[in-house]
């Protein structure tokens, strides 16, 4: 039973606090991701990707809907965020001595536990 909660645990936080992005930028728009996008060559629409990483992917997940799938997709999300915003950051100090890509890899990892584990027993459909 433990293992079960721990896994329902990780989903709800995982995709919680994930899906407060999502809603940040539903509210207030991708402007300035399709601006970062253009900087690195990118087709802007790409930065439309960020709804499904940001808004689909944590409901998913939250509800265990194919929870591994989902996660993937919240993996690919942080790897581009990582990689498109934070990537002359990875060997850094933040301000107050963390890592400077501390809670982008907090995501990404995450989603890599939820990946390996699975959605465990208390989700609609289980992995």
């Amino acid at each position: 039973m433990a293992d079960n909660l721990g896994k329902l645990l990780l989903r709800l936080m995982l995709g919680g606090m994930m899906l407060f992005h999502g809603i940040d930028k539903a509210l207030n728009g991708i402007g300035f991701l399709k601006g970062i996008m253009h900087v690195h060559g990118l087709p802007e629409a790409l930065a439309y990707g960020v709804y499904v990483g940001e808004i689909l992917a944590p409901i998913f997940i939250i509800i265990g809907w194919k929870s591994r799938v989902w996660a993937g997709v919240i993996v690919i999300n942080m790897t581009m965020a990582i990689y498109l915003t934070q990537f002359s950051a990875l060997l850094k100090l933040g301000a107050h001595g963390a890592w400077a890509v501390e809670v982008p890899m907090f995501y990404l990892l995450s989603a890599l536990v939820v990946i390996l584990l699975g959605s465990g027993k208390y989700a609609i459909i289980r992995d």
